[in-house]
């Protein structure tokens, strides 16, 4: 994936998100008639300017493309004449003042419902959600889970593919419930009901493999020993393996399917292996010497040689999950709540010290994660944006002075106190405001160096 792609989709994003937002600020600002001077996407430098509408607004495209405003005719930000003073943002009543502020979080939460709608009528693919073996020592192998089985709901939500279940167990996980409902049915037809314990497991542990940490592992279809490409040059070349063949037995042990076999040759680089070959209907006995090569750190073994795969078996295992229109606009919603709220708890999860701050990501993972979804298709880019546009809204709604969140908060304050937060304790807690997006910003820059540093 080349660098020019993902600045592309990390910057399209941007800009999808950036204009939903202040186009929210924007409409309800007109609806109240205050008047707008500018609408910007992005900070600095302006690369396209134009003035539109009866009041000359200003539409502006700048070279940053971290952000935007919209900015409003203020009192408090310059001279207002005798006549336009009531189309002031500063003399709107704080009802009306707290409508416009609010309306730029609410935008994004609005463009997450259409995006999950959109997506959910074009269909997810995913992977059925059917057991694999059995992670040792987790809460799924103490819940007595077993291969073969699939999951049909999580806590009466119903399962359709892998995708549903991770973000299922996800939320449970993270709050650390002890008593989560798993309902499965089995290869006879059988329906089961398990509870599973994930009050052992630390947020911390679900930053990469959540399925993995808590035990469960996807069916993968059982590959044959069989010899489909063989690499010129390579050891399997070399000791005069065939395409066709297919592996009996590695060093007089029997081999019934390539995920058996592959961890012999890995565990022997270097070192002299018989192999007893079934070549046309004729038993064959051959040695060979895995290659050495290095991977993450680990010397393996490696013969150059891939499988036979049966396509079909694999597409079974495939499945797409879309709704109709009417239906997908209740499951949206549904989606952007339960993504709102898990974003909420991550964040007081951090703030009490149960999550790390390492999981908070910057602009370089954003960039990444944009450039990985827009490159896996549509889907999935959609599904990118919605999340984001989630963690915008929340964002934006803290309430943290130089945020929306604070602009709503000292709004909150003056309808309690029946006149506005003086002039100083605004300046305060912008430089309070400041300090604490400097922090964040630091934090998340950190993360994304560590990242790039430790792969």
């Amino acid at each position: 994936m080349s660098i020019f792609f993902t600045l592309a989709s990390f910057v399209i994003a941007l800009g999808i998100l950036i204009t939903f937002h202040e186009f929210g600020h924007y409409l309800m600002a007109r609806w109240n008639d205050v008047k707008v001077l500018r609408f910007s996407v992005g900070f600095g430098q302006p690369v396209f300017r134009k003035r539109l509408g009866k009041d000359q607004t200003e539409w502006v495209v700048a070279a940053i493309p971290l952000g935007g405003y919209v900015k409003m005719l203020d009192e408090t930000e310059g001279k207002v004449t005798q006549d336009e003073l009531p189309r002031a943002f500063n003399q709107q009543t704080v009802g009306r003042r707290f409508a416009i502020v609010a309306a730029g979080p609410l935008a994004n939460f609005l463009l997450a419902i259409v995006l999950y709608w959109f997506m959910f009528i074009l269909g997810v693919d995913g992977i059925k959600p059917i057991l694999g073996p059995v992670e040792p020592n987790t809460p799924v192998a103490q819940a007595k889970f077993e291969s073969g089985e699939t999951i049909v709901s999580i806590e009466n939500e119903v399962v359709k593919s892998w995708q549903d279940a991770r973000w299922a167990l996800l939320r449970f996980a993270i709050e650390r419930s002890d008593m989560v409902s798993v309902e499965t049915v089995d290869q006879n037809n059988k329906t089961n009901r398990r509870r599973l314990d994930l009050s052992g497991i630390h947020p911390d542990e679900l930053e990469g493999n959540v399925l993995g940490t808590i035990g469960f592992n996807v069916y993968q279809p059982e590959i044959k020993p069989v010899i489909a490409e063989i690499l010129p040059g390579s050891a399997g070349d070399r000791a005069g393996l065939q395409v066709g063949d297919e592996i009996l037995a590695v060093n007089n042990r029997q081999i019934y399917s390539w995920t058996e076999f592959v961890p012999e040759i890995q565990a022997n680089p270097n070192n002299e292996l018989v192999l007893d070959i079934m070549r046309e209907n004729y038993v064959i006995t051959l040695n060979i010497i895995p290659d050495a090569i290095t991977e993450n750190g680990r010397t393996l073994g490696r013969i150059g040689i891939t499988p036979a795969i049966d396509q079909a078996l694999f597409d079974a295992m495939r499945v797409t999950v879309a709704y109709p229109a009417g239906e997908a606009v209740k499951i949206a919603i549904d989606k952007t709540w339960e993504t709102t709220m898990l974003t909420l708890s991550m964040l007081g999860k951090m703030i009490t010290g149960d999550v790390s701050w390492k999981n908070v990501s910057g602009p370089i993972s954003i960039a990444d994660y944009a450039g990985q979804s827009a490159q896996m298709g549509l889907v999935s880019y959609l599904a990118f944006l919605a999340l984001i546009s989630v963690s915008l809204g929340v964002l934006n709604l803290l309430p943290i002075p130089v945020l929306d969140g604070g602009h709503l908060m000292y709004y909150v304050i003056e309808m309690i106190k029946g006149s506005p937060v003086s002039e100083k304790t605004i300046i305060i807690g912008q430089k309070i405001g400041l300090l604490m997006l400097f922090t964040l910003m630091t934090f998340a820059i950190y993360n994304d160096i560590n990242r790039l540093l430790t792969g």
